[in-house]
């Protein structure tokens, strides 16, 4: 599934939900403000995250079935203080051979009065929420004291935000954006189609020159991330025990898990959220890149799981508030590469004055079904999985009709 298309998916499913923003922290060196910044953002992407390699396929690992598939994911962010001479911005990120790119991709500067880094509009069709939201957090067969929190849609559409929704605060990201740079370019973009193949590789040298930003050049040393699998089981008492593997440089995971029910009309009266937090923390940039430093603070707050924990128990209460099958998400954030030109000085007093900064984040994400049936024997035609055909609904267009046939049980 396209990148774009994808979090169209998951922002419809949470529409109701408030986005907690996550950050690196600011260094303490005395730095001016580059002349370019350079975001490249690395991703390894299995399960309903990967459906762009074939319906057929991404419903089979949605399933559970053949999650072993992967894909790669990368975005691209050029931002500059300075703008073209002829006002006309140019830029390109020239790649190594391994990535199969070509000889490099485009950055394309979106038309004035466009932003690329907010929200997409909802489709034509989407209806929002009514009823309410309840929502849950924490490992365990039981969920905790407190829980759920609940908002109801109609009130949160009429401005009544809860108060203390979300415990914890979390700093800024400043990640490259059209709005913070006078000049910007992006890639993925409307005028390149180039997809990056299962066996892509990002290993060996990068430049990046334009003519409204100085040359930036650096060499990685870290490649795509393991893809990371989850893998989930129901326990007696109505919990549900999700596993996954353990990711090679994982600095940490973090787990949520969206379901709902509809009436006998098809609308959705509850729908259900629960997080892996510890805390009520949800959403922002938990789906994002995080800084490793970060991560480790997350983790002391219980936010986030160590890279040690495999598994994590959603509690009881989610399935039944909720629909039989629940759509699961993982995520096993990376590690981080920084360049910058000139580097920084060792001594921290000593005035930095970069020409250009580029940080480079890594992660990997896998999107399932919890519980659902065998789509690789349903596939098949084996009889023995597969529950009797019922009567076809009538069912809406999108990604949406279907994750919401699927989530309530009702076939199309």
């Amino acid at each position: 599934m396209p990148l774009r298309v994808r979090r169209s998916a998951v922002f419809s499913l949470s529409a109701a939900a408030i986005a907690v923003l996550v950050a690196s922290p600011l260094s303490s060196q005395q730095a001016a403000s580059p002349i370019a910044r350079y975001d490249m953002d690395v991703g390894t992407v299995t399960g309903l995250a990967a459906m762009g390699s074939g319906m057929g396929a991404g419903l089979s690992m949605m399933f559970g079935g053949g999650g072993n598939k992967q894909a790669h994911e990368l975005i691209l962010r050029l931002g500059s203080a300075s703008a073209a001479a002829d006002g006309k911005p140019r830029a390109d990120h020239f790649m190594p051979a391994v990535a199969k790119l070509g000889a490099s991709v485009p950055l394309l500067t979106p038309k004035p009065g466009t932003r690329s880094d907010v929200p997409e509009d909802l489709p034509k069709d989407f209806q929002r929420p009514k009823g309410r939201l309840l929502i849950y957090w924490g490992c365990g067969a039981k969920a905790g004291p407190g829980q759920p929190v609940v908002i109801d849609f109609a009130k949160l559409s009429a401005g009544q935000v809860p108060p203390d929704l979300f415990a914890g605060a979390m700093p800024v990201d400043r990640s490259v954006t059209a709005g913070n740079s006078k000049t910007y370019g992006e890639w993925p973009n409307a005028e390149t189609r180039k997809l990056l193949s299962g066996d892509s590789s990002l290993l060996g040298e990068h430049r990046i020159a334009g003519n409204y930003s100085p040359e930036i050049k650096f060499a990685l040393a870290q490649d795509f991330m393991p893809a990371i699998t989850g893998k989930s089981s129901p326990l007696a008492g109505g919990a549900t025990q999700i596993n996954w593997n353990s990711v090679a440089n994982a600095t940490g995971y973090y787990a949520w898990v969206m379901t709902a029910k509809a009436n006998s009309k098809g609308e959705f009266q509850d729908m259900v959220w629960w997080s892996s937090s510890a805390s009520r923390q949800f959403g922002g940039a938990l789906w994002d890149w995080i800084a490793p430093a970060q991560v480790a603070r997350l983790i002391q707050q219980q936010v986030v799981m160590p890279p040690s924990q495999t598994s994590c128990t959603v509690p009881a209460e989610v399935t039944a508030a909720g629909g039989e099958f629940a759509l699961g998400n993982l995520y096993a954030y990376g590690p981080e590469a920084n360049f910058a030109y000139p580097p920084r000085p060792a001594n921290a007093k000593t005035p930095w004055k970069p020409q250009w900064t580029a940080r480079v984040r890594y992660r990997s994400n896998s999107m399932w079904l919890l519980n659902g049936p065998d789509m690789d024997a349903m596939m098949r035609g084996d009889s023995s999985e597969a529950e009797p055909p019922k009567k076809k609904k009538k069912c809406k267009g999108g990604l949406g009709g279907l994750l919401g046939a699927v989530v309530t049980g009702e076939g199309c």
